[in-house]
């Protein structure tokens, strides 16, 4: 088996173990790319179904982490991506530097209604059903790209028993 689809699949086990937060209950399959310079640069992370959260493009799902994107180093690997980076990025959004704008100013104007529209967005977006998917599809039924729509690579995270 290759070593990066075993590693891929260790962490399918593994994903579910961190969620709290207005997140917790939600499961999302997430899209990660490896460039051929792999660990050299940086993986591609997306959540393939929708999430609201300041730091991820709603339409795309591409995610925006400092960690992932600009500082990425060779002892980084898809464990620390999976157990700390996006975990993390859950639970500390940060709306100074947003993908997402409205999401943003709703959890600087209203954190309340911020985590009530999460709340809303895994109930609805976020369902077992919702990870289980036609590949050629996301959950709200638009047409993903060519790119997003190769599943070999994409991870499922998600309902913390916390």
């Amino acid at each position: 088996m290759d070593p990066v689809k075993k590693e891929i699949d260790k962490e399918k086990s593994q994903c579910d173990e961190f969620l709290a937060g207005p997140y917790h209950g939600g499961l999302w399959r997430i899209r990660v790319e490896l460039p051929d310079a792999y660990p050299y640069k940086s993986p591609s992370i997306g959540f393939v179904n929708k999430i609201y959260h300041p730091n991820v493009d709603e339409m795309s799902g591409s995610v925006c982490l400092d960690v992932i994107n600009q500082t990425w180093s060779p002892m980084f690997d898809l464990v620390n991506v999976f157990e700390v980076f996006l975990p993390q990025l859950l639970l500390y959004p940060n709306p100074s530097d947003p993908l997402n704008g409205e999401a943003a100013a709703l959890m600087m104007r209203d954190r309340v209604a911020y985590e009530q529209k999460v709340k809303e967005y895994c109930e609805r977006y976020a369902k077992p059903e919702d990870i289980v998917a036609a590949p050629d599809k996301s959950s709200d039924e638009e047409e993903l790209s060519e790119d997003e729509s190769d599943l070999s690579d994409e991870q499922v995270m998600g309902q913390a028993d916390l």
